[in-house]
């Protein structure tokens, strides 16, 4: 049986003592746990332990399962967060049930999502997704050339230009997700780069938000909390083994 509460502490211990090795306090990183494919029991066991942040990939997996959630707890609602691709279609259900999406990976839908939004009174906070690894079968904005191809940096550019434009959007950051590798030493590059990328977009854009890096997952986490990750997002980690769906 899984120790989701001794689990959690030792993932908070692992965090801290990675931000601690490159002068970081742990306590600025936000632990968000994904909880898909894991029953509500986990969730709230989770947040008996002291979590109060929830991710999930899939919009209609949190559209059924976060109100279950909520009707067992007694304490405040936890935050949740949407890490995973966003079918344009399930759009809407990503501004009824959550609070951050991480995973804003091109115009389409953050034009989707910000007119779902203005809908509903609400300004959602966003990250980008940015495919730093260049794998074709990663979503996000292409930027694994940003640096050295123009053509590529000015159309991330033009992008982010029109995402910021967007009325009840509220852009904090980016987001990436490494490559699966044996050694998490090999990602640390990328993980450096949406750094740099971040800090290029605060000079282009000073007057919108750039705090936020979400990045790092169960393999590779430490070496992003080195790197600069404000999020990580840990699911292996906490609950065990994904169930089948």
């Amino acid at each position: 049986m899984v120790d989701i509460q001794a689990n959690i502490a030792e993932v908070l211990e692992r965090i801290g003592a990675a931000a601690a090795r490159v002068g970081r306090d742990g306590r600025e990183i936000t632990l968000v746990a994904v909880t898909k494919t894991h029953p509500p029991e986990a969730i709230v066991a989770a947040y008996e332990a002291g979590l109060r942040h929830f991710g999930e990939n899939r919009p209609e997996e949190g559209r059924d399962k976060i109100p279950q959630v909520l009707a067992r707890l007694s304490g405040p609602a936890p935050t949740w967060h949407m890490v995973g691709h966003i079918q344009s279609r399930k759009a809407r259900d990503v501004v009824a049930f959550f609070d951050v999406v991480h995973s804003v990976d091109r115009l389409k839908i953050a034009r989707r999502l910000s007119r779902f939004a203005q809908q509903s009174g609400r300004t959602i906070p966003i990250l980008l997704e940015c495919n730093i690894s260049g794998e074709v079968t990663k979503y996000g904005f292409a930027v694994d050339r940003w640096e050295e191809d123009p053509l590529q940096r000015t159309q991330f550019l033009d992008d982010v230009t029109q995402v910021l434009a967007l009325p009840a959007l509220r852009v904090e950051g980016l987001m990436t997700m490494a490559p699966i590798v044996p050694d998490p030493e090999m990602v640390r590059p990328l993980f450096r780069r949406l750094r740099a990328l971040r800090d290029f977009l605060a000079d282009q854009f000073p007057d919108a938000s750039w705090h936020h890096l979400s990045m790092g997952m169960t393999d590779d986490f430490e070496v992003a909390v080195e790197e600069g990750a404000t999020m990580v997002r840990i699911g292996r980690a906490i609950f065990g083994p994904r169930y089948p769906l």
